[in-house]
């Protein structure tokens, strides 16, 4: 195969693909690069992300630090950051003509607020870059073919190239793809969703929210997974900041389980226990006469502390200095460690992500290549990466795609 210019093909129409193939074409203009999507439109995710606002990266810019959103990958990413990381993403893009903002949770947006603005960013750097795009066209089968690679559409044509990159998301014919050219997958699992808890009367408490709770998942070895954040409960469970994050850490586990799972509830975490007695007894003192579930003094939505409060088996009558010690205590315990369980596992908007995916030691993480295939990179969600909401699955495709794009192009061809 004597194929001149430098030929390559991004299979994959997504963050990652497009993002992997403008930074190609960028780097080495004089290369022929050609994108395939199998559906009839690209950028998907993109366009759905963020409630349709496209949250783009996070305003992290120390990559020990970023790497700790990281259930799966932080370690091989650490060097990965150093080379592009979220303030090369937002001079990218600045670049190109689009300017992100920065919200008090570190989530950056474009200033536009439409997730619209970031495909159309891509897909014109795309053209400029001349680019070529097959979208809808579905791939059968890539097989090597001498030192490049014979890709097979669904259509019947192939297309021959000299270098690939796999970007293919959580789709499963790239998985197969890269597992029929030799690559170890690692199962693929739900990542970031909320948790079904089958109790009524929690859910009759649907939309209320608790700005800091702290959400532990007991029995997961010496140190259990936990996360503090934000809670929402809704008309199935819990959703939330902090409900997500766990499931992204406790992906495995919980899927191991089938998403059975003992769930322990601290809704005052920035107390200690016994602070939490103490404000009881406090309560207890001062208003003796008065009913337990109209006199809280913790703070709590009322709703929420009348539910806490029956939980304790205490009565809408029960007066505080009536209270034994025996339910204090049961009082003390449901306010800092409620135990729940988790049914089930609800989904996270349309934004699925997925842990599980390519081996990461059979990949070069200075230039996204395999270890195993020469000529074969990846990027994106293909690879067993996940991060937790708030920007950092998109940083991880964005770096994961530029080393691929920059380092397909300084591969020389001998043919």
């Amino acid at each position: 195969m004597k194929l001149l210019p430098l030929q390559i093909v991004v299979i994959g129409g997504g963050a990652a693909g497009l993002f992997g193939a403008i930074a190609c074409a960028e780097a080495n203009p004089r290369t022929q690069v050609t994108l395939i999507e199998a559906s009839r439109q690209p950028l998907a995710k993109v366009l759905i992300s963020g409630g349709g606002r496209c949250n783009v990266t996070h305003a992290c810019f120390d990559p020990k630090i970023l790497v700790q959103n990281y259930p799966r990958g932080g370690k091989a990413l650490l060097g990965a950051f150093t080379r592009f990381q979220p303030l090369d993403t937002i001079a990218w893009f600045a670049t190109h003509g689009v300017n992100v903002k920065t919200e008090a949770d570190g989530r950056m947006f474009p200033i536009t607020d439409r997730s619209e603005t970031i495909a159309e960013c891509l897909i014109k750097a795309a053209f400029d870059a001349n680019i070529e795009l097959c979208i809808g066209t579905p791939v059968t089968a890539v097989t090597r073919k001498n030192a490049g690679f014979e890709v097979l559409l669904k259509s019947g044509e192939t297309k021959e190239c000299h270098r690939l990159l796999l970007a293919t998301g959580s789709s499963l014919a790239g998985y197969k793809i890269a597992r029929e050219l030799g690559h170890e997958i690692q199962t693929p699992v739900p990542s970031l969703f909320t948790f079904n808890i089958a109790d009524p009367q929690l859910r009759e408490l649907a939309g209320i929210s608790v700005s800091s709770v702290n959400l532990r998942l007991p029995g997961t070895g010496k140190t259990p997974l936990q996360q503090t954040g934000p809670i929402l409960i809704t008309h199935w469970g819990v959703s939330g900041p902090a409900v997500l994050k766990l499931s992204a850490w406790g992906a495995r586990i919980l899927n191991e389980n089938r998403y059975q799972h003992k769930l322990l509830i601290n809704w005052l975490p920035d107390l200690s226990q016994e602070e939490v007695r103490q404000k009881v007894l406090t309560v207890k003192a001062e208003w003796g006469q008065k009913a337990i579930a109209l006199h809280r003094g913790v703070n709590l939505p009322h709703r929420l502390w009348q539910y806490i409060v029956n939980r304790a088996h205490i009565t809408t009558e029960d007066r505080w200095a009536t209270i034994s010690n025996k339910t204090l205590n049961q009082l003390v315990q449901e306010i800092s460690q409620g135990e729940y369980l988790i049914t089930g596992k609800g989904a996270f908007k349309e934004e699925f992500v997925t842990c599980g995916g390519v081996n990461l030691k059979e990949v070069n993480f200075k230039t996204m290549e395999s270890k195993i295939v020469p000529g074969l990179h990846f990027a994106g969600e293909i690879l067993d990466i996940d991060g937790i909401t708030g920007g950092f699955n998109f940083q991880s495709a964005w770096t994961t795609a530029y080393l691929a794009g920059q380092s397909m192009t300084k591969s020389t061809v001998d043919h």
